[in-house]
């Protein structure tokens, strides 16, 4: 099942990040063909910066259910739609307080599987913790050791550290905490 909440605050944050680019253009990363990507705004020789930006995910992906399998439980719907709905690197955004996170995406079909075997690892250790499953999303930046996580049984929105209980609720759903972000402009890389 899809929240249609969470899809719709998706693309409400892909749309203000949008205006964001619009005067200065979408930012640009080297071209890595070994890396295919649909957010490349055009292919060129390895090495040569292009233009990128997140792009719908149109073919869907099953990697989600191959998740809930292999930890045979039913993952929050909010989490399958952040993930699922977009090709982006990762997205750059502020908290209402002024902290900045950076929102963690998919590139690709190889960069959804690497994310499927992270949120196992993730996972295990908090079977071993015996602490309820959350599922990690976004990291605070910058260098911070403190993560953004879904709580897997509600979908609330926490700030929490590798290992340990979440410490900070930042909102009630996927949906509430997309809303409350400001987009921040993305970097070219080199």
């Amino acid at each position: 099942m899809i929240d249609a909440n969470t899809a719709k605050a998706l693309d409400d944050f892909m749309a203000r990040l949008e205006t964001v680019h619009t005067s200065s253009g979408w930012p640009r990363l080297p071209y890595d063909p070994d890396w295919p990507s649909p957010c490349y705004q055009h292919t060129a020789n390895g090495g040569v910066a292009v233009g990128w930006r997140p792009v719908r995910n149109a073919e869907g992906t099953d990697m989600f259910l191959r998740l809930a399998e292999a930890l045979e439980l039913e993952l929050h719907p909010d989490i399958v739609e952040f993930f699922s709905r977009y090709w982006s690197d990762p997205l750059p955004a502020q908290l209402p307080d002024g902290r900045h996170i950076c929102l963690l995406q998919a590139w690709n079909a190889e960069d959804m599987e690497r994310l499927r075997s992270n949120l196992i690892g993730h996972a295990l250790s908090k079977q071993k913790q015996k602490r309820p499953l959350t599922l990690f999303f976004g990291t605070l930046e910058p260098d911070s050791d403190l993560f953004l996580s879904l709580d897997n049984q509600n979908g609330s929105i926490w700030l929490e550290r590798p290992g340990k209980a979440p410490q900070e609720k930042l909102a009630d759903t996927m949906a509430e905490f997309l809303h409350s972000l400001t987009p921040l402009q993305i970097a070219d890389q080199h």
